[in-house]
This record gives structure tokens, C-alpha cells and sequence, in this order.
């Protein structure tokens, strides 16, 4: 008759071959980790995660909370009811976290590289390397980890199909030069290819000015530089505080900005600083699409 003691190490045997018979080597920017194959309490790190877990179906524990919003976006809400807020991309509540008891955390090198080797302690954890113009690498990293790869690569082909359809309906229109602005307080920048917005115009056809038609994310500029904002049609982006709308006035009442032809033509844009350039998930290059029809007068994809 077997004694209680060969019982329970029978019982651990068995539940150390039954976790890795239920675990997958995930490849991420740290290396490699055996995740599970289906995860029930899932935390998340960035905002553009947080997108794309809810957009996978997966309701996380919790997650950092959206940038311009407390403690969510509007578009992510409904699906992050339950999340618990655990600070922001930059400044993580570990102890909070850890409460949670989460059996994978979802992060970025680019966010939280320092605190890998803390959150890999309390549970698995994969990072994307960096976050914006690799959205969609990400997005098929973490349906992977989450283990639903193939629901990652049915949405990535929507997403695509929508792209197709707009770029029907934009016909000549999408030969146009898109020029691509950031304002901030203290800091205007002209947005290059490699970047959150720079690869869904690319996608959709469009080009960029020479200025912009670079490798990168972008570069700060002054006032001097404002013939290089030129485009075919301008898109620009702001925060809503009452500082940022004081320097986007003082910008764009520039004599070299009023001159541009876009201006003058009445295509120059401002963009939601959410869906182009703060959300930067699945969600937001939806979002964005419908802003280019828009803009266009096109029907949206």
C-alpha cells in the first residue's frame, strides 16, 4: 500500500510533467519562456498590449492604465471592466501586480527592461522589443503567447482587407504626399517612416515627403523648419491640455505655417493625438483608417 509520502511526490511528478506538457517556448526580446498554453489571469504593460489582448478576447487582471484616460480609453473600457489599474507604462505597481497572482505578464525592453527579471519572479513574462511602428509583429507575439496565434493572424488579414478596401476607394487620391507632424509642449517633430502612423500610410499606399521619407521614428525641429511639414495633405496631432493647445496655436499661427499649400488648400488636418500616436494598437490602426476616409470624403472600409 503506497504511504502518504510516495503518494504526494507520485502527485508532483505528475503535475511537473503535466505543466510542461501545458507549456509553449515563447521567443521574445529577453529570450525564451515557457508560457502556458492557456492562460487565465493575464497582466498587461503597455498601452498597445492592453489593445490587442482585449482585441484577442481576453479580459486581463490587470494592466497599466491608458495614458489620456482614468483609468481606461473609451474604446478599450467595456472589455478591461474587471482589470485592476497597476500605475502606468513607466512607473509599475509591483506590489499590486504580484497581488494579482497572474500566470503571464505582457510587457515592452523599451518600457519595462529593468524590471524584467522582478516581474519574470512572480510569472512568466514575455516582452515585445520595443513599441509604434512594430504594432503588428507585437500584436502576433502576444496572440502567440496567449495562445491564440491563429485568431492574431485572422485579425492582422482584416485589418489588411480593410486596408485594400480603403486604398480602392482613395483611388488616384493615394499618390498624394502625407506629411506627418507632432506638437508638444517644447517640442514639435516631424514623424519619419518607423513609426505607428508612417506604416499604415505605408501600407495604404501613400508616400511622404522628402523631408520625411526617412528611416526612424523622427526628429525634433524649430520654427525655421516648418517648410519641411510640406505634404500633399498635413496630418497633425496634439495633446488637449491647455499648454499644448497654447504651443499648437503659437505654431500654427505661423506666416511660414499659413503659407503652406496644404494649409491654404484647407488639407491640413488635426488628427487625435489618441488613435495617432498615443494608443498605437490594434484598436487605434482601425480608428485610423476611418480618420483617412474621412479626411478623403470616402466611404469607410
Amino acid at each position: 500500500m503506497p504511504t502518504t509520502r510516495t503518494t504526494l511526490a507520485t502527485l508532483m511528478i505528475a503535475a511537473t510533467f503535466t505543466a510542461s506538457a501545458e507549456a509553449r517556448e515563447i521567443t521574445h526580446a529577453m529570450g525564451v519562456t515557457d508560457v502556458p498554453d492557456n492562460p487565465q489571469r493575464v497582466v498587461v504593460l503597455t498601452n498597445e498590449g492592453t489593445e490587442a489582448v482585449v482585441h484577442l478576447g481576453v479580459a486581463p487582471v490587470g494592466a497599466v492604465q491608458s495614458w489620456y484616460a482614468d483609468p481606461w480609453y473609451e474604446h478599450i473600457a467595456a472589455g478591461l471592466a474587471e482589470t485592476v489599474p497597476l500605475g502606468t507604462e513607466t512607473a509599475v505597481d509591483l506590489e499590486r501586480l504580484a497581488a494579482l497572482e497572474p500566470d503571464l505578464i505582457i510587457g515592452s525592453k523599451v518600457r519595462q527592461e529593468k524590471l524584467y527579471d522582478q516581474l519574470s519572479a512572480i510569472a512568466p513574462t514575455v516582452f515585445s522589443q520595443t513599441i509604434g511602428g512594430v504594432w503588428r509583429e507585437n500584436y502576433e507575439l502576444y496572440a502567440d503567447a496567449l495562445g491564440l496565434a491563429e485568431k492574431g493572424t485572422a485579425d492582422l488579414a482584416a485589418f489588411d482587407a480593410r486596408v485594400e478596401r480603403l486604398r480602392e476607394e482613395l483611388g488616384p487620391a493615394v499618390e498624394e504626399e502625407i506629411s506627418l507632424v507632432r506638437f508638444s509642449p517644447g517640442r514639435t517633430r516631424l514623424y519619419f517612416r518607423d513609426n505607428f502612423p508612417g506604416v499604415i500610410l505605408a501600407e495604404i499606399g501613400f508616400t511622404r515627403p522628402a523631408a520625411q521619407d526617412k528611416p526612424g521614428v523622427g526628429e525634433e525641429i524649430g520654427k525655421e523648419r516648418i517648410s519641411d511639414m510640406a505634404g500633399d495633405r498635413i496630418f497633425y496631432f496634439s495633446d488637449a491640455d491647455a499648454d499644448s493647445v497654447a504651443y499648437l496655436a503659437d505654431w500654427t499661427g505661423e506666416p511660414l505655417w499659413q503659407s503652406l499649400a496644404a494649409v491654404e488648400a484647407g488639407k491640413a488636418h488635426a488628427a487625435d493625438n489618441l488613435i495617432w500616436n498615443a494608443g498605437i494598437g490594434i484598436y487605434c490602426a482601425h480608428l485610423l483608417l476611418d480618420d483617412i476616409a474621412r479626411a478623403y470624403g470616402v466611404p469607410a472600409p
